[in-house]
């Protein structure tokens, strides 16, 4: 295990295995140092979690622990992909689409929970430039779905 992995282990945070495609599209693709990963959902081995529309039936609080999910699931995508998590020179950017009523207006805020795990995670080098974008339907109705780009070392 690498410093990363490591660092993890030490604060109780627990890489889920990485999801399978459930379409036509790889998890990752790669080119130069520039790792995209495809975006990401509450997904857990027992199913996916929070389904449901911010301002409806999902909390801010609910929103925030499930871009966090997604979050630790694009971790998992990029673990299986270059193999040691050491590898990360920084996280870029996050792109977080949250499915909300169209009064609710904190995105941001509910993407926080999967900025705030890169910071976790990678220190400095998880601290990335970030879009959150409010959306009508999600797949499968899921809350909050993440994707990121990430720059490694060869």
């Amino acid at each position: 295990m690498g410093q990363i992995e490591d660092g993890l282990a030490a604060k109780g945070i627990e890489i889920p295995p990485a999801a399978t495609p459930a379409g036509a599209y790889v998890p990752v693709v790669q080119t130069g140092n520039l790792l995209f990963v495809s975006g990401q959902i509450p997904a857990t081995p027992d199913g996916v979690k929070y389904v449901g529309r911010l301002g409806e039936h999902i909390s801010l609080e609910e929103g925030q622990d499930c871009a966090r999910l997604c979050a630790l699931n694009i971790v998992a995508q990029v673990k299986a992909f270059i193999g040691d998590l050491d590898k990360v020179n920084r996280v870029v950017k996050l792109t977080g689409f949250v499915n909300s009523t169209p009064d609710f207006t904190q995105q941001p805020q509910v993407v926080n929970g999967a900025s705030n795990l890169m910071a976790e995670i990678f220190g400095d080098a998880g601290k990335h430039s970030r879009a959150a974008v409010g959306v009508s339907v999600l797949p499968l109705g899921v809350a909050v779905e993440v994707e990121a780009v990430i720059e490694v070392t060869s």
